[in-house]
């Protein structure tokens, strides 16, 4: 960490650089910083003076990495379930952010900072390797991410790189007179990145209380031949011809909910309720699994009509903060305040209620939304620990025995909190996305595709069994109502059985015949195989993992 200077980002106002010491105190701006210097890092806090009270976007250390060789590369690790992770050739290649058609929104929900990335600027989150030709790699990360984001920007200058370790706080106010420990971040050296992230990994999961020792799951999953038309004798039809499939999970995905927020009410095509669904899975020997996207409400549910106070308000003006778009769902969709303890205490109510139906396995989806900009009753809470707050809530009402997977959640902020999380895009049926198919300006490479899926899981394996279960999706053994080859279908199987993680069918039970049972035969096996490999710390390898032309594939743990 050369020459090293702190960058201030106050709320509304102007950036502020200033040089730092090797290790002690420096002012910048309407701040102090607290900086000591380590040979694997720094240790830092941020210090509001005991005049008045400080809102900050961000705050960073920066400093200069050297001469950037020939082709600079940064591995660039995203920032939910879905953002894309991969490595990317610093000075070539633009942030997705500067794609000028690309939505606020959008960037919001695939970023931790959603502003506009500076010109030659490439960000990573909450960690990165650096490296070019034969020089040695560079890991830097954040140990933490539950109270803050991290973000890793690298920009090319005149052949040397600059790096900015920046602790994403989103707004947060600190008070006169208190200080904010920050996550610390590190620096590790080494010819391999994957053992780099390993490392990281690794240490990020022991610090965080990591929960990665839940049991290896098969199990079967509504959404991908029902998807939101899903209806309760689609479940127990296929419930009826599972006893000869080797599931323990089976779990109703987004459809049986009468309106967004209102997770114990269904709608006309689930005429047993929540609880009989419940009873019914059970019945036929099957932990029950649930979808839900707990920090969103619909304008329409029960729940914002009973209590409208309990959204968090537009950033800028009247009205609710935006969680997010869905025109499945009606279009805009308004996010809970998960500051509020009434709010937290209607998440652990709802959970416990389920836990109490019977559902021990919960999907909790869109979970990026309660780290959307908006103007929340506690301001001093950053969107990090807004999101890990409203998870802490629902395990505090399920308890430690149900199994919680993420999906749509910032990396950082719940280890700890989730025993399973979704690593990558959603699959789909088909390989690429079809010409024709919707657009996201700028995040294409997020949008459903099996290769998305397929990338990201070869790119995030080494998280396995150290941050948590990694689940990489429903594997897609149809072979009518789709797009996929048997061959993409069969490649894209045989890796998630490869990564370990947990594997899911989302088909019609029906429509399959008995190459498909011996496909998804071939990957427990196979995941069995490499989960115990990785419980004993010995991750698959991803092929490619520092090549910006992308992984392809993954390599049994040596």
């Amino acid at each position: 960490m050369h020459r090293l200077r702190a960058r201030v980002r106050p709320t509304g106002g102007a950036p502020v650089e200033v040089p730092v010491p090797e290790s002690g105190q420096v002012d910048a701006g309407p701040v102090q910083l607290h900086v000591e210097c380590r040979d694997d890092g720094a240790r830092w806090s941020v210090y509001a003076p005991r005049v008045e009270p400080v809102a900050l976007d961000a705050v960073g250390l920066v400093w200069d990495e050297g001469p950037a060789g020939e082709q600079p590369l940064l591995f660039a690790h995203g920032y939910q379930s879905w953002s894309p992770t991969r490595t990317r050739r610093i000075g070539v290649d633009e942030d997705p952010s500067r794609d000028p058609r690309a939505l606020g929104l959008v960037r919001a929900a695939f970023h931790a900072d959603p502003g506009v990335a500076a010109e030659g600027e490439l960000r990573a989150e909450q960690v990165a390797v650096l490296g070019s030709g034969a020089r040695t790699l560079r890991c830097i990360g954040f140990t933490g991410g539950d109270t803050h984001a991290g973000t890793v920007r690298t920009t090319l200058r005149d052949g040397s790189l600059e790096v900015c370790a920046e602790a994403w706080l989103g707004g947060a106010v600190v008070e006169a007179g208190a200080e904010r420990r920050l996550h610390d971040v590190v620096v590790d050296e080494g010819d391999d990145a994957q053992e780099l992230l390993e490392t990281w990994a690794t240490r990020v999961g022991r610090e965080a209380g990591a929960r990665a020792r839940g049991p290896f799951v098969v199990g079967w999953c509504s959404w991908y031949h029902y998807f939101h038309t899903v209806a309760e004798r689609d479940v127990r039809d296929n419930l009826a011809r599972a006893a000869a499939w080797p599931f323990d999970v089976f779990q109703v995905d987004d459809g049986y909910q009468r309106a967004i927020g209102d997770w114990l009410t269904t709608n006309e095509r689930f005429p047993s309720g929540v609880d009989g669904i419940a009873a019914a899975i059970a019945g036929s020997g099957y932990t029950p699994g649930l979808w839900m996207a707990p920090f969103l409400a619909g304008p329409d549910s029960d729940l914002v009509h009973r209590h409208p106070e309990w959204l968090a308000a537009a950033p800028g003006g009247d009205g609710f903060a935006v969680g997010m778009y869905n025109d499945i769902w009606g279009g805009v969709i308004a996010e809970l305040d998960t500051t509020r303890p009434d709010v937290l205490a209607h998440l652990e109510a709802t959970a416990a209620a389920l836990a109490e139906m019977g559902y021990r396995y919960l999907k909790l989806d869109f979970t990026f939304s309660a780290a959307m900009p908006g103007r929340y009753a506690d301001a001093a809470m950053t969107p990090a620990e807004r999101v890990r707050a409203g998870f802490d809530a629902i395990r505090r009402g399920v308890g430690d025995d149900t199994f919680i997977v993420g999906c749509g959640a910032p990396i950082g902020a719940v280890v700890g909190a989730v025993d399973g999380m979704r690593i990558g895009p959603d699959v789909a049926p088909w390989w690429d996305r079809p010409v024709g198919k919707e657009s996201q300006p700028g995040y294409d490479d997020a949008l459903p595709a099996t290769r998305h899926a397929f990338v990201n899981t070869c790119t995030r394996s080494f998280m396995h069994r150290r941050l948590w279960v990694n689940d990489p999706d429903c594997i897609m053994l149809r072979s009518t109502d789709t797009e996929l080859s048997s061959r993409d279908a069969a490649k894209w199987a045989r890796t998630v059985g490869a990564s370990g993680g947990l594997v899911l069918v989302s088909d019609d039970l029906d429509l399959l015949d008995a190459h498909a049972r011996h496909l998804l035969d071939e990957v427990v096996a196979a995941g069995r195989v490499a989960d115990d490999a990785a419980l004993d710390r010995r991750s698959p390898r991803s092929i490619g993992l520092f090549d910006p032309e992308g992984p392809r594939g993954l390599a049994p743990a040596t």
